[in-house]
């Protein structure tokens, strides 16, 4: 592999360390080729797998996967600090997240919280960042409460991730246990949460909704749900922060009969095309987005070059696509054609133990993170 330039962004790739891996790995991207040079890992935190960063790229926030710390049934949160010059993470606390297997989190447009969803106990949380980026007790608590029709996976609540609107004004929260999207107003000078007017979007029973990206304009929201398999586009209402679905499509091509389920969504920054994960059939689907009205196209399918993939990354410019195979242990970087939206593999091929969530740093104007 070539070596990279130094100036080259930073990747931060959140793992299960229940096998080799050691914590969060950091690496130096080459933006021509999608190549990763390791820089270093920050150690010290069992199971960092989803991973945000503030939207100045000062600090790194982990989601730590597990049922119970410190004698207590919580996960965690941890706060870390970026030398982006010497592509290093400097530990700097964690709380508890109120809530066991915390999954996802998300960093406020204004830099001053941390919203994480509870995939074990079904609940979110805000958690206050101090002026030096570590973090306070929780400022907000909501717990989700219903079930849904799959007899092992929707038994109860397993709320999957959090995401605010582009105006900072509204939380959605996910939840695949009882296929519904929570609806919540979020305080940004407090750091509230409060149920909306209209408290949730509910979807097809037996969906098991996932992960959730606004449309770069702000008119639409996509879900995508892994036990269905299919993504659901909706209409979004700013001034009340409500969702209103406009059409769901099939992740999965005509005729496949294996077991799979969904992982991850991404509108691209231009707004014309969106990705989504499929583990199992091992592909990114790719669908056009209509700007007239946000519904979506079917384009294609592009196999991920390994297995099971949970995550991936768009770079701001939207012209490469880093891909993490959890189960086949790499990291895949693809080329994005921005005319068609097509991917093609650069041929760089990254090996992680155990990669779940893969956040390549954005720049500053580029926004808060992974979503």
């Amino acid at each position: 592999m070539a070596a990279t330039s130094p100036e080259g962004p930073l990747v931060f790739v959140g793992t299960y360390t229940h096998g080799a891996s050691e914590g969060i790995y950091v690496f130096r991207l080459d933006p021509s080729s999608g190549a990763l040079e390791r820089v270093s890992v920050a150690t010290g935190i069992e199971n960092p797998t989803f991973l945000a960063v503030d939207a100045a790229g000062r600090s790194l926030y982990a989601a730590s996967t597990v049922m119970e710390c410190e004698g207590r049934p919580s996960g965690t949160v941890s706060a870390h600090r970026i030398d982006a010059d010497a592509g290093r993470l400097e530990f700097l606390s964690r709380r508890f997240s109120r809530g066991t297997k915390p999954c996802h989190v998300v960093v406020d447009r204004t830099g001053r919280f941390v919203l994480a969803a509870n995939y074990g106990s079904g609940s979110v949380c805000v958690l206050p960042i101090m002026e030096d980026g570590r973090l306070g007790e929780a400022s907000a608590f909501a717990q989700h409460e219903g079930s849904s029709v799959h007899p092992e996976r929707q038994t109860g609540p397993h709320a999957h991730s959090i995401n605010l609107d582009p105006q900072n004004r509204y939380a959605f929260a996910p939840d695949l246990g009882t296929d519904r999207v929570m609806a919540y107003r979020f305080d940004a000078r407090t750091g509230g949460l409060t149920p909306n007017d209209s408290p949730w979007a509910e979807v097809a029973p037996g969906s098991g909704p996932r992960h959730f990206d606004f449309h770069p304009g702000g008119r639409w929201a996509y879900l995508i749900n892994e036990i269905g398999n299919t993504v659901t586009a909706f209409a979004y209402d700013a001034a009340r922060g409500a969702l209103e679905e406009i059409q769901t499509v099939p992740t999965l091509p005509e005729g496949f009969g294996g077991d799979s389920a969904c992982a991850h969504v991404q509108v691209s920054p231009s707004g014309r095309f969106l990705y989504g994960s499929n583990r199992g059939h091992d592909s990114i689907v790719i669908f056009a987005i209509d700007g007239g009205t946000g519904r979506l196209t079917y384009v294609g399918h592009e196999p991920t070059r390994g297995e099971g993939p949970r995550h991936f990354s768009l770079d701001a410019a939207g012209r490469l696509m880093l891909v993490a195979n959890g189960a086949t242990d790499s990291i895949v970087a693809f080329r994005v054609d921005d005319r068609t939206g097509r991917l093609a593999p650069t041929g760089s091929v990254t090996q992680v133990p155990s990669p779940v969530c893969v956040l390549i740093l954005p720049r500053p104007e580029a926004g808060q993170g992974a979503g």
